[in-house]
């Protein structure tokens, strides 16, 4: 049985558009959720009266989640498909847990963009559709949610469905990466099965829309990248730095080396939970020793690669953001903390070049003096000491972060150009 293909998706949209329940009944009727787990959670949300919620409860694994009935926290879950194997990402749709979901985002293929075909699209409909656009998501299912509280009306989903389609080119989604399918979670229509409900609808249910996607390319014929999330000193055998690849391959005797550091060495041995390989690959996490470097040598936001095309090292880049929240304004010479790849580091924003239109990225204001929440804008940023990132183009996992402040997200981004040391 040949391997599949793994497919990230990250559910996003508003915060009362059935998200959650979505994800629920996905894994419900798809079969990666037991009978007596569903009966469990049943009879949890029938014991708080909220009878309505018990696929919510699926993915809401915190108590205080339970209790709020919000989404806080990014969860995973794992099904497989006919073709392809998913891992969930079910993204907080509120509005304070907008960072969460930028880390959801920032690992997922494919975005669902939940929409009840009631309310329509909402202002957070809009941010998360651009967020996933600037966040590099090429491909965009819709979920158009509740029909059953429309009667499953043809009409009305076809005006939701005009409405989103203008929404997602606006953002700059092509018009053949995007998918719209009619559901109600709630009831089961066309999440996995066919439904009576929507004779007028000859598409497909959500999970086969999922399952026809490609999966995209893993990165192994790209250069070797590995940012190391930790470096362990153990006795008798030395360091041991540990990180996910990102891109490339790397085995036993290979020549490596860390950057920004420069120093070099040859990989001795590499292990997941464990287990020796022969070579990891992209997603793989694992554990790896160096011949001839120390733990000193190394450390966390560090970025291994082969010393034949060493991980790019930056003084200076220039980055695509959108800004999120922030309570003020963010002026020329702002320095909050960057989190970018394992990397965390303060930088500074030396110039703002322009501020676009978050809706069509078109150009609102050449050199604007401070950018503001919801502004989108052109921005040239100075670490605080040389980093290791790479172009978004062509290392999408290298390069895209999260910037923070006042322990929230404050801005997200990408980068577009990089000034190398």
């Amino acid at each position: 049985m040949a391997e599949k293909d793994l497919i990230n998706v990250v559910f996003i949209g508003h915060v009362d558009h059935g998200k959650s329940t979505t994800v629920g009944r996905l894994l419900y009727d798809g079969g990666a959720l037991s009978e007596q787990e569903y009966r469990k959670l049943e009879e949890e949300a029938k014991s708080r009266g909220k009878g309505t919620f018990v696929f919510a409860y699926v993915m809401d694994n915190l108590k205080e989640e339970r209790e709020r009935g919000v989404t806080i926290d990014v969860s995973y879950k794992r099904f497989e498909a006919q073709k392809h194997t998913f891992t969930i990402i079910d993204a907080p749709g509120h509005r304070d847990f907008v960072k969460n979901m930028i880390t959801g985002t920032s690992q997922a293929d494919v975005a669902v963009l939940v929409v009840a075909v009631k309310d329509g699209i909402q202002p957070q409909t809009k941010e998360h559709a651009f967020l996933a656009q600037v966040m590099g998501i090429k491909q965009i299912v819709v979920a158009l949610n509740k029909m059953d509280e429309v009667n499953y009306d043809q009409a009305k989903f076809k005006e939701v469905e005009d409405q989103v389609k203008k929404l997602l080119t606006g953002v700059g989604y092509k018009q053949d990466n995007i998918r719209i399918v009619p559901v109600s979670a709630w009831r089961g229509d066309n999440i996995v099965k066919k439904t009576e409900n929507m004779k007028w609808y000859t598409g497909k249910t959500l999970l086969d829309t999922l399952d026809d996607l490609t999966a995209p390319p893993s990165p192994t014929d790209k250069p070797l990248r590995i940012p190391l999330q930790d470096v362990y000193n153990i006795k008798g055998v030395g360091a041991i730095p540990v990180g996910r690849v990102e891109t490339g391959i790397v085995k036993p005797g290979d020549k490596v080396i860390v950057m920004p550091s420069g120093k070099t060495g040859e990989v001795k041995s590499v292990e997941e939970h464990h287990t020796q390989l022969a070579q990891a690959k992209p997603g793989n996490n694992i554990g790896f020793a160096i011949r001839g470097l120390s733990a000193e040598d190394m450390a966390r936001g560090d970025v291994v690669g082969h010393t034949t095309n060493p991980p790019t090292v930056a003084k200076a880049f220039v980055a695509q953001i959108v800004v999120l929240n922030h309570p003020t304004a963010i002026p020329v010479g702002y320095t909050p903390v960057f989190h970018i790849h394992t990397a965390q580091m303060s930088m500074t924003l030396t110039e703002l070049r322009k501020r676009m239109d978050p809706k069509t990225g078109a150009t609102v204001e050449e050199n604007p003096k401070f950018l503001k929440t919801g502004d989108a804008a052109i921005v040239k940023i100075v670490p605080t000491k040389p980093v290791c990132l790479e172009k978004f183009s062509e290392f999408p996992q290298m390069g895209r972060f999260a910037i923070r402040d006042m322990g929230q997200t404050v801005a997200a981004g990408v980068v577009l150009e990089v000034e190398k040391v």
